[in-house]
């Protein structure tokens, strides 16, 4: 008996041990991260409902979600006149949808959610999930596919919205600029493809736009587009390629503003480039007149003399055959005095010029007055010239490298249009070693047909230098400043040295870019060759 006493105890403290292990404090795991998106248990109506008539569809899910970026990723097809009211967008069990206009006839509807359905807590994304619903008998279930490029850029910057527009008794090439679309999706990620589905049979007018405002009405103004020319037939195989673009804006003229005694600004857009600014007021004898471009913004710099005491002038505006009446309103103003500065002083490269602007219009230059000494006090040659198209002036000489040029223009170096002349100017401008700038020599290979353009432009898309081509023959650029570079060739198609963007109305397409597969990393010191393959 006393035997079985003595086994109780180490039995009892094994048991108290256990006690002691269980309460100790610790951190739960939590198990595994939610990874599951949510998931659908039903719908009211049901999904792929025929001969709808409802205005209020709820659909159901088996744990709370919340939506998230509703306005951005909702797609719906055809657009609605009055955007429905769905909620909650905090967190539910269901969303419900409230459909406020009366739906047409006969009419398969789409409600694309993007990437919007999210789980509450790890928000795993319920991706792309659509509600369909007919107003009539059956549900349209053909399709449509493509993929969209910008003309400029190596790929569109964002999402795009692709339409397509019934050709019916209705249609006209107008349409876009009045009314929403047909039927509306947008790219997906980074593909850039797109997919148009639950389209009826017939033949469609089909469009991408990159909008601004996203109401799916192209405003030429602010929107990027693209566009098949002819007309598409569903049902199709074909897969489309289309092709953003921005438009040149029809060419107009601004109410002009007068801003000082002598000086009147003529804003416009549009191609301007034969604008020419008339008086149609009485003008005294010894009238004179300059104009010239702003470098940064769409606008004609107009200055006359002698100043005027009368309230108004009048004033013919022509720009090839378009011709437009303008009254300007006169004040009170002072008289602008002659200010100069230069817009590139600094470091240059042996093949710049440094260049002088003016706030008033340049009439001459005297390069007997201007003084360029290097830094071992040796006088280096110079001449100049006058840029009248931009009011600069340029200030030319030879430089050699790792030099640093002490540029002096004299009293009366620069004289402008009210015979003021400039006063002492000094510059400093220091060049680099060559062997501190990279070369890049290009090859192209399987071209099309020429003329054509070679840009090498910055990872922002700034050209930095460009060669016209007639005939294939290699490209040498030198000089250039080490970073990330793309090559890229424009196909100039009307051979006026530019590139020419498209046109919806006049069925034009933007002349062709073509891109080099990968960005160049140009360095100092450095000799790069490329064979560029067109495709």
């Amino acid at each position: 008996m006393k035997k079985h006493r003595l086994l109780y105890f180490p039995i009892a403290f094994l048991f108290f041990l256990s006690f002691a292990d269980c309460a100790k404090r610790g951190n739960p795991s939590g198990g595994l991260k939610d990874s599951i998106p949510p998931v659908i248990v039903k719908s009211s109506p049901e999904n792929y409902t025929i001969n709808f008539k409802e205005n209020e569809i709820r659909i159901y899910f088996n744990e709370y979600i919340k939506l998230k970026d509703l306005s951005k990723e909702l797609i719906i097809s055809p657009p609605l006149k009055y955007t429905p009211v769905i909620t909650p967008l905090n967190t539910s069990k269901y969303i419900k949808i409230k459909i406020l206009d009366t739906l047409k006839e006969n009419t398969t509807y789409s409600f694309n959610f993007g990437r919007s359905i999210v789980d509450n807590n790890e928000e795993n994304v319920f991706k792309y999930y659509k509600y369909i619903f007919s107003t009539g008998d059956f549900i349209d279930s053909l399709k449509l596919s493509g993929s969209i490029k910008d003309a400029k850029l190596i790929a569109p910057d964002s999402q795009t919205t692709v339409m397509l527009y019934e050709v019916n008794e209705n249609f006209n090439d107008s349409i876009i600029f009045l009314e929403k679309p047909t039927y509306i999706t947008t790219t997906q990620d980074s593909t850039q493809t797109f997919e148009l589905t639950n389209i009826k049979e017939g033949n469609y007018l089909l469009i991408a736009l990159k909008e601004i405002n996203n109401d799916y009405i192209f405003q030429p103004k602010n929107d990027k587009i693209g566009f098949v020319k002819e007309y598409v037939t569903i049902p199709t195989d074909s897969f489309y390629k289309l092709t953003l673009f921005k438009e040149n804006p029809e060419y107009s003229i601004a109410r002009p503003k007068h801003i000082s005694k002598n000086h009147i600004l003529f804003g416009f857009q549009g191609n301007a480039d034969n604008l020419y600014i008339g008086e149609l007021s009485m003008k005294p004898e010894d009238f004179t007149k300059k104009t010239y471009r702003d470098l940064k913004t769409d606008t004609l710099h107009y200055w006359f003399k002698p100043a005027t005491d009368k309230d108004t002038l009048l004033f013919l505006a022509i720009n090839d055959h378009i011709i437009d009446t303008l009254i300007v309103r006169m004040r009170d103003l002072y008289q602008d005095s002659l200010k100069i500065s230069a817009i590139n002083s600094g470091s240059l490269r042996l093949i710049d010029t440094l260049k002088i602007k003016a706030n008033t219009p340049l009439v001459s230059i005297d390069s007997e007055k201007i003084k360029v000494i290097d830094k071992d006090s040796v006088t280096v040659s110079v001449t100049s010239k006058i840029d009248y198209k931009y009011n600069l002036a340029e200030i030319i000489f030879n430089k050699t490298e790792n030099q640093s040029y002490s540029i002096q223009l004299l009293p009366g170096a620069i004289t402008d249009f009210f015979e003021n002349t400039s006063d002492t100017l000094n510059y400093r401008v220091t060049t680099k070693e060559i062997s501190d700038y990279g070369t890049l020599n290009i090859t192209l290979s399987n071209v099309r047909k020429f003329p054509l353009i070679v840009q090498l432009v910055t990872s922002k898309f700034d050209v930095v230098f460009e060669e016209y081509l007639i005939i294939n023959e290699p490209v040498f650029f030198e000089y250039i400043s080490p970073q990330s570079y793309y090559i890229r060739i424009i196909y100039d198609e009307n051979e006026n040295g530019i590139w020419d963007t498209g046109n919806f109305l006049q069925g034009i397409q933007p002349e062709k870019i073509i891109y080099y597969p990968s960005l160049l990393d140009i360095r100092a010191n450095w000799s790069l060759n490329e064979t560029f393959i067109l495709d």
